[in-house]
C-alpha cells in the first residue's frame, strides 16, 4: 500500500501517522483480553514491512534510501516506508514487545518474540505485481515462510508451541496493491474479471489463507480495511485534474464491505478465531473531510501529492 502513498516524504508521516493512529485503535479492542502477548507475527505490505524488501535483489520497490528513517532512531534508512516507526513498532511496543525483525534478514531464525513477513507491494494475490519488474512477497509465499518458522518453533517450545502461538497476534495488512493492479490500464485481472468478481476473489482468496493461518495455530488476529487509494498519487496522478479515482475507491469500499462479513463468517466457522477489524476507508474519509479536527486547516490530500 505505501508503495504508492508514499511518493515523498511528506506523504510517508502522512500515512503513517493515520495508520498507526487506527491500529492502535483496533488494538484497543482485543488488549482487554490479553493479559500478556508472547509475540506478533506480521503479515501484509509495504505499511508494516520493517526490511524484507532489502533483501529482494530484483525488487524495485524499496525504501532503502532517504528521506525514508529520517525520523527512525538513528536517522538512517531501515527499509521502512515511512520517516521513522511504522505502525507494527509502535504495536509491538504497545504490547511490550521489540519490532518484529525482517524474516529475510534472519531466515533460519527461531522467531520466538515474533517476526515478521511484510514485503512492500504484495498484495492477496500472486500475480499482483504483474505489471511491474518489482519482486515482492505475495500472502502465499508469506504464509509459507510462517509455516518454516512454525516448523522450528515446535522444535523450540514443544508443547508450549499452541499455547504461544494462541495468545500473539497476527496483523494482517493487505488488499490494497491488488486494487490498485486491476485498474492498472491493460492489466491481465480487469481482461479476465469484472470488478464485482475480482473483488469477490479477493475476498475468497483471503479468507483460504487467513484459514490458512488459524490451521498453523494463529488465534488473535488484527486484520484492516482497505483506505480510499482512489485518492492515493499513483492513482491521481494520470488524471487531468488530479482528484481521486471515484471508480477505485467504489471499489475498495465494496472490498471492504464483503471483508467483513467474511471475518464474521470466519468467527462463527472457526473455534476459538478472534478479530479486530478496523474500517481504514472510513478513518481516512473522516480525515480528508473533516482537517480542522485533527489540527489543521489545510486539506489533508494536498500532503500527498
Amino acid at each position: 500500500m505505501a508503495s504508492f502513498f508514499m511518493m515523498r516524504s511528506s506523504a510517508s508521516s502522512f500515512s503513517c501517522s493515520i495508520f498507526l493512529s487506527f491500529v492502535l485503535l483496533s488494538f484497543c479492542a482485543v488488549s482487554r483480553a490479553q493479559s500478556s502477548v508472547p509475540g506478533m507475527y506480521v503479515f501484509g505490505d509495504s505499511l508494516v514491512d520493517v526490511g524484507n524488501n532489502n533483501y529482494l535483489e530484483l525488487s524495485i520497490i524499496k525504501a532503502d534510501f532517504p528521506y525514508n528513517g529520517i525520523d527512525y532512531p538513528g536517522g538512517q534508512a531501515t527499509g521502512r516506508f515511512s520517516n521513522g516507526k511504522n505502525a507494527a513498532d509502535f504495536l509491538a511496543e504497545k504490547v511490550g514487545l521489540a519490532s518484529a525483525p525482517p524474516y529475510l534478514g534472519q531466515p533460519n531464525g527461531v522467531f520466538v518474540k515474533g517476526v515478521s513477513f511484510a514485503s512492500g507491494g504484495a498484495g492477496i494475490f500472486n500475480t499482483t505485481d504483474e505489471s511491474l519488474i518489482k519482486h515482492t512477497i505475495p500472502l502465499p509465499h508469506q504464509l509459507g515462510h510462517f509455516s518454516t518458522v512454525r516448523q522450528r518453533l515446535a522444535k523450540e517450545l514443544g508443547s508450549h508451541l499452541e499455547d504461544h502461538l494462541s495468545k500473539s497476534l497476527f496483523p494482517v495488512v493487505i488488499g490494497s496493491n491488488d486494487i490498485i493492479n486491476y485498474f492498472n490500464t491493460g492489466s491481465d485481472a480487469s481482461q479476465k474479471y469484472s470488478p464485482q468478481e475480482y473483488v469477490t476473489l479477493m475476498v475468497s482468496n483471503f479468507k483460504e489463507l487467513l484459514k490458512g493461518m488459524y490451521g498453523l495455530g494463529a488465534r488473535k488476529f488484527i486484520v484492516t480495511g482497505i483506505a480510499l487509494i482512489g485518492c492515493a498519487p499513483k492513482v491521481r496522478y494520470p488524471t487531468p485534474t488530479g482528484e481521486c479515482n471515484k471508480d477505485v475507491n467504489y471499489w475498495a469500499k465494496k472490498y471492504n464491505d464483503e471483508l467483513t462479513l467474511m471475518l464474521h463468517e470466519l468467527k462463527s466457522e472457526l473455534k476459538e478465531f478472534q478479530y479486530s477489524y478496523f474500517d481504514t476507508y472510513g478513518v481516512f474519509t473522516e480525515f480528508i473531510q473533516n482537517p480542522a479536527t485533527y489540527g489543521t486547516d489545510s486539506n489533508l490530500l494536498q500532503w500527498v501529492q
